[in-house]
């Protein structure tokens, strides 16, 4: 039987869209400290310098401004915010799947097969409908390229309907949601988060480099299909000084 790298190798990634790039290009030059001691570029400047549209370079900075790492003002343009401001934890926006998909890009984790069986009580007793079933469940540590310090511990799970999808994941891939969804013809109808600051045990703070009983912040997920069946739950555990969750919210006008 061919590995499961094998199996994915031919596979393409889809293209980042433009704008999500841009944030990114961005994101790393204000955390490098590029922009300190000088004004931040305007929008016609950023145009001219990565060749991109005005819409883009909008969407870009509507991404950093929700993380709090920049603040805009009508007439007095945009600065960067201090660095008090967002702590030196990694701000990243989680509000809709493109999002999750790009923190996936932005990070590097190989998950590890962890056995098959019900849900951890621990899990289940979080969930808001009954789940039953057996599980496939796989774990991972997440680091940003280039930082020794993991930044999550994640756990994901997979009904027992998937499993011969399962049996074919790139478990070096690190997005397994997104493979599911090719995988086995799913198509994520919705997702839902439940998020919780919790201390961490002497086992998660073991993986993630930090002491017994600190702070951590609990990212439970909730894959749901288009018939509004679960198919997939993981649960993330990211250290309170290295991760901040951002969202923007649009205002209906």
């Amino acid at each position: 039987m061919a590995s499961r790298a094998t199996r994915n190798s031919g596979k393409k990634a889809k293209r980042t869209p433009r704008y999500l790039q841009l944030a990114q290009e961005l994101r790393a030059a204000i955390l490098a400290g590029e922009f300190a001691g000088r004004s931040f570029p305007t929008e016609t400047a950023l145009c001219e310098r990565f060749d991109v549209s005005r819409f883009t370079v909008r969407e870009a900075l509507r991404r950093l401004e929700s993380e709090g790492l920049i603040a805009r003002r009508r007439g007095s343009g945009t600065t960067v915010q201090p660095a008090a401001a967002h702590g030196g934890a990694l701000h990243q926006p989680l509000s809709n799947v493109g999002e999750l998909l790009q923190y996936a890009r932005d990070s590097e984790v190989t998950y590890v097969e962890a056995g098959t069986g019900p849900l951890p009580a621990a899990v289940a007793e979080q969930m808001s409908v009954p789940i039953k079933g057996s599980w496939s469940r796989f774990r991972g540590i997440r680091r940003v390229s280039g930082e020794a310090l993991p930044i999550a511990t994640t756990d994901a799970y997979f009904h027992e309907r998937l499993e011969e999808a399962v049996e074919q994941m790139d478990l070096s891939a690190g997005t397994l949601f997104s493979q599911i969804e090719k995988l086995a013809g799913i198509k994520v109808g919705m997702v839902t988060q439940d998020i919780q600051a919790i201390i961490a045990d002497p086992a998660m703070a073991s993986d993630l480099v930090i002491d017994e009983g600190s702070p951590v912040l609990r990212i439970l997920r909730c894959y749901f299909d288009g018939k509004g069946d679960v198919f997939e739950i993981s649960v993330s555990h990211h250290p309170g000084d290295r991760f901040a969750y951002a969202m923007h919210i649009d205002v209906d006008e």
